[in-house]
């Protein structure tokens, strides 16, 4: 019955009589003015509203670069606890999964720096492995290790709150050693276990912000050490993948997957990039749908005009109407008449608004032709652009359904217009 439906609605002599409406070339003039201004405020509106979401998208998609120079794609974490023992068939297992490139335990926590001379700094404390080191070295383009086995690498704007330089030595201890001092009053036995770690620092690194004012890179070993954690315990495993965002949830699926097969989803959880920053991610996406509803009051207030042109072709047709309906045009036909003429202006609006678009987002992608104001002021020369289906789609559909929706007015007002049988209406 549905396919029934379609084919009557695709071979209706509405459709053609739609097209000779559309295209008279006695129709108004004030009318195609009217559809004219339609046609390219939908143009208009489609292309920009895209353009600005690809370029959200961009600065998205460039925040979780910087962040993936630190931070991997997704973490595996404990379930309950703050540490997980990770075993060599647990890493096995992980790093057989497809997309999965490499499975490396991290340890991380917060600990206090303190200077000779100054006060305590509470800082987020990042061990890394050889591997990770390495990549986040290439990243950085630094020929230098940023750390060693026993030193570490202070981010910029902690070492000037902090009055940091290289290649001072600072004493770097987790808040639990505070709380073993107070145990110890009572407990003398404990003194010898209170030992706070010195580290030397041997680089200042510029990465993004909020590393730059809370973090503190060392090795994996070392961090251990500050954190007070056990030789066999960790604090998660860094998922890196293939290195892009697209391919961040099909990575997770197959982890959440593999995890439920092995019975282990009630032991150890997993932890998307987005969700650790979930702040910062989240305001991006505010503002990106923000947009998206600003803009398409743009789209709104085109497709309303193209209401007006519809009605004034009801009301110039309206003796042609009548006469087809004398030819036995019923009401659907008068409807789909009307409501497929403002479906074409607003499908071809939407195409052509896609197709410049997504040119002009092309070009802005591999050439960088639109450059920041203050170039110095960012890390980046040009607007990044990241130009996602999803959004084309969405956009197409909804300007397509607005174009659709606000037909439906006119094309009732052809068939009242229709049913009239006054003389003034046969006549001329």
């Amino acid at each position: 019955m549905r396919f029934f439906n379609v084919r009557q609605l695709l071979f209706t002599p509405g459709l053609w009589i739609a097209l000779r409406f559309s295209f008279a070339r006695k129709r108004f003039r004030i009318i195609n003015i009217i559809s004219a201004i339609s046609f390219a405020g939908i143009v208009l509106g489609v292309s920009t509203l895209l353009v600005v979401m690809s370029v959200l998208n961009g600065f998205q998609q460039l925040a979780w670069d910087l962040f993936a120079a630190v931070e991997s794609p997704v973490q595996v974490l404990p379930a309950e606890s703050a540490t997980m023992q990770v075993s060599d068939e647990l890493l096995d297992g992980l790093e057989s999964l497809s997309g999965v490139s490499s499975a490396e335990p991290f340890a991380e926590g917060q600990a206090i720096l303190a200077v000779a001379g100054g006060g305590g700094e509470l800082v987020i404390v990042k061990g890394m492995s050889a591997d990770a080191h390495e990549r986040l070295r290439l990243q950085t383009g630094r020929e230098l290790p940023l750390f060693g086995d026993s030193t570490v690498s202070v981010g910029q704007m902690l070492a000037y709150q902090a009055g940091i330089s290289v290649p001072q030595e600072v004493k770097i201890f987790s808040p639990e050693l505070i709380s073993l001092g107070l145990e110890s009053l009572s407990s003398p036995w404990l003194l010898p276990a209170l030992s706070f770690p010195v580290a030397r620092v041997q680089s200042i690194f510029s990465i993004q912000r909020i590393f730059n004012e809370r973090y503190v890179l060392t090795s994996r070993e070392m961090a251990r050490h500050i954190l007070l954690q056990k030789e066999d315990e960790f604090s998660g495993i860094d998922i890196w993948g293939g290195g892009q965002r697209a391919g961040q949830q099909k990575l997770i699926t197959a982890l959440d997957t593999w995890f439920e097969d092995n019975s282990l989803g009630h032991t150890y959880r997993i932890r998307p990039l987005e969700e650790k920053y979930r702040d910062i991610f989240g305001v991006m996406q505010i503002e990106k749908w923000v947009s998206f509803s600003v803009l398409m009051l743009v789209i709104l207030v085109a497709a309303l005009s193209l209401t007006g042109s519809l009605t004034m072709t009801a009301i110039d047709k309206q003796k042609e109407l009548f006469y087809l309906r004398c030819l036995g045009l019923d009401k659907p036909g008068f409807l789909t008449i009307f409501i497929a003429e403002g479906a074409m202006i607003g499908t071809a609006g939407t195409a052509v608004g896609i197709l410049i678009a997504w040119v002009i987002c092309f070009v802005q992608e591999h050439t960088g032709l639109i450059e920041l104001p203050s170039k110095s002021a960012f890390i980046i020369d040009s607007y990044p652009v990241a130009m996602i289906w999803s959004d084309f789609v969405i956009v197409g559909l909804t300007t397509m359904a607005v174009s659709f929706l606000v037909s439906l007015y006119p094309a009732f007002k052809a068939a009242a217009i229709a049913e009239r049988k006054g003389l003034d209406v046969k006549s001329d």
